[in-house]
């Protein structure tokens, strides 16, 4: 059984715990960090569950875009270059206030921080929400 060190990803309180990976890599579970300030040895239900969905038979693992109606899978390239050209064009339409971005609890301070400034300093736009606001 490995154990690794992370942070909770599940809202911004930022609690810790060790990931439990049995000998193939799969995770298993969870383990608080008794030494962590916040955390104190202790966690949320989200965050006893949180080594479930990684593992989930449902979950994405590449990318998906639609092609003649259906869902086909694509390299990452493909589908953030259509997602930038498809945000581009609404902004050339529309203005720049016809796009907005939002964010979530469940990504980095940092990574929500460079969200805000994509949309800001590339976008144009000050329309940017974030999901622990609401």
């Amino acid at each position: 059984m490995k154990r690794t060190l992370t942070t909770c990803p599940y809202c911004g309180t930022g609690c810790q715990f060790y990931l439990l990976t049995d000998g193939n890599g799969r995770l298993v579970g969870v383990e608080p960090s008794s030494e962590h300030v916040i955390s104190k040895g202790q966690l949320c239900v989200k965050g006893w569950n949180a080594f479930n969905f990684p593992n989930h038979p449902d979950r994405l693992t590449v990318p998906q875009i639609r092609k003649n109606g259906k869902l086909v899978e694509a390299s990452w390239d493909e589908a953030l270059d259509l997602v930038a050209s498809k945000l581009k064009e609404v902004q050339e339409k529309h203005g720049a206030d016809s796009i907005a971005f939002f964010s979530s609890a469940k990504t980095t301070n940092e990574e929500n921080y460079a969200l805000m400034k994509l949309a800001r300093a590339v976008f144009k736009t000050n329309n940017v929400d974030h999901c622990a606001r609401l």
